[in-house]
């Protein structure tokens, strides 16, 4: 098959098209504006393509904004997909709240208008990135795909709204699939040290740790000492980007299968405090390094782990990086790359 990936110089993205190379046969194409994804990162992932493959075609890709969709139609125009897993998208809980409009038309507005490509030019697969913000403070500590979904900000709220279009979609489209996956606190980085986080402004706290061990930053921040958790700081469910990438091959198997369209939390079921991460992060890496109290950030919730019983029942997905150390030490490393 022929799979686009939006936003596949980035983080996640990056990681799930190293995947598809080592683990299918499938053509890759990737749309991406490089606005947190880089070049160097393509050309990484070509190198583990022509090192997989042995052959000449290597990975196309298009330098192109989702917002630009004359740009973007004529790309479904001239090339033939067989699936979209889709990325791309403004993911800083803060900035949504602050610009909320940023949020609905570069997630939503752009998401509509990809489902609608898809559905006009017959692409039957379609993998979309959400997120764990969709069930903004929910009443349980774990939660399933059939907990409440109310989100507390704009993010989670223009993740939301997305899902919705796609469900729709799928359901007036009958030959059109979906699988949306909800992620929870995605961390660390390829264990051959190849490709990582590299966007500088991260807000990501085992990032933010690691460039804090290394001196990037003076020092970091713990935003909130006083939720109601056992040390006063956020729970999360915290996921290697290895694991998550898993999640995305085993979807898009389930699609090719002709199974129906579905929704699966991403974590491992279990959570870690802010503290204990950076408590973490500092016996990994030998370094006391400075943190320091700030005030709570809108938007963040207290608690959030997933339930993924269902996602390991289903897609018999299973994760090999569930180690809070081993997260650490590879975003570490990653990081000493820089």
């Amino acid at each position: 098959m022929h799979i686009l990936v939006t936003g596949g110089a980035g983080y996640i993205g990056s990681h799930v098209v190293k995947q598809l190379i080592e683990k299918t046969s499938h053509r890759i194409s990737i749309i991406d504006n490089l606005s947190t994804g880089h070049q160097s990162t393509i050309d990484t992932l070509n190198s583990i393509y022509q090192n997989e493959r042995y052959d000449e075609e290597g990975i196309t890709f298009y330098h192109e904004d989702l917002k630009n969709f004359e740009a973007i139609e004529t790309i479904f125009t001239t090339a033939s997909f067989d699936g979209v897993i889709h990325f791309a998208a403004s993911i800083v809980v803060p900035e949504s709240v602050e610009n909320p409009l940023k949020y609905y038309m570069n997630n939503t507005v752009n998401t509509t208008h990809l489902v609608s490509l898809c559905t006009t030019h017959n692409i039957k697969h379609f993998i979309f990135s959400s997120t764990a913000a969709v069930y903004g403070e929910p009443p349980e500590p774990q939660v399933k795909e059939t907990t409440p979904t109310i989100p507390i900000n704009p993010y989670g709220r223009s993740k939301l709204m997305s899902e919705q279009v796609l469900q729709d979609a799928s359901q007036a489209k009958e030959d059109f699939s979906h699988v949306i996956l909800r992620y929870f606190n995605v961390a660390g980085a390829d264990t051959l040290n190849r490709i990582g986080q590299s966007f500088p402004n991260a807000t990501h706290l085992i990032k933010v740790a690691a460039q804090t061990v290394i001196g990037t930053r003076e020092s970091m921040m713990i935003f909130g000492e006083d939720y109601n958790t056992p040390d006063g700081t956020c729970i999360r469910d915290y996921i290697h980007v290895d694991d998550l990438a898993s999640a995305h091959v085993k979807a898009l198997e389930y699609l090719e299968q002709g199974s129906d369209s579905n929704i699966f939390n991403v974590g491992y079921g279990h959570g870690f405090s802010v503290k204990e991460v950076i408590g973490t992060m500092k016996t990994i890496s030998h370094v006391d390094f400075d943190v320091r109290a700030a005030p709570r950030r809108a938007g963040d919730p207290a608690v959030l782990i997933s339930d993924n019983s269902k996602i390991k029942n289903i897609l018999h997905w299973s994760a090999q990086y569930d180690d809070l150390s081993g997260i650490c030490a590879t975003a570490l490393a990653w990081e000493k790359t820089l």
